[in-house]
């Protein structure tokens, strides 16, 4: 059989999940009609961004998490969100905030190990507009996506 394990990841991360609606309605005592129109309701008005698998991270050799507080140059920090939609295109990034405080952007970003994160800090944060960077780097993981792991 084909291993097709990282493409199916990849699918996962960006949505290609549904919901069980069996499984809700069961929880809640509710026709699975019921839900199906509901859930396609929040979905047509926008509520419902998207469905993705929560993954266990060291499974999918992802198991190296960081927050990283980034300083903008004066000339870029006018307009945070141009950096944050830049850096929102790599898959390494999970999620990027504009922030108040002594910082401008915080992203969380997940590699294989600490020497994947070091060579995408080289490529991808080391760019005209940014000029200060803070890691924090998660020693373990004990919620995601409303799931206590």
């Amino acid at each position: 059989m084909k291993n097709i394990r990282q493409r199916l990841i990849a699918l996962l991360k960006t949505g290609f999940c549904a919901p069980k609606i069996g499984a809700m309605a069961s929880r809640i005592k509710e026709p699975a009609a019921t839900i199906h129109y509901n859930v396609k309701k929040l979905e047509s008005d926008g509520a419902i961004k998207t469905y993705k698998a929560v993954f266990d991270y060291k499974q999918v050799e992802m198991g190296f998490c960081t927050f990283v507080l980034i300083n903008l140059s004066p000339t870029e920090y006018s307009n945070p969100e141009k950096i944050a939609n830049e850096l929102a295109t790599f898959q390494e990034i999970e999620s990027v905030d504009v922030i108040t405080g002594d910082w401008e952007i915080i992203a969380k970003i997940r590699t294989k190990d600490i020497e994947e994160y070091y060579a995408f800090t080289k490529r991808v944060l080391s760019r005209p507009g940014v000029v200060k960077i803070r890691s924090l780097n998660s020693l373990k993981q004990v919620k995601t996506e409303f799931i206590s792991l």
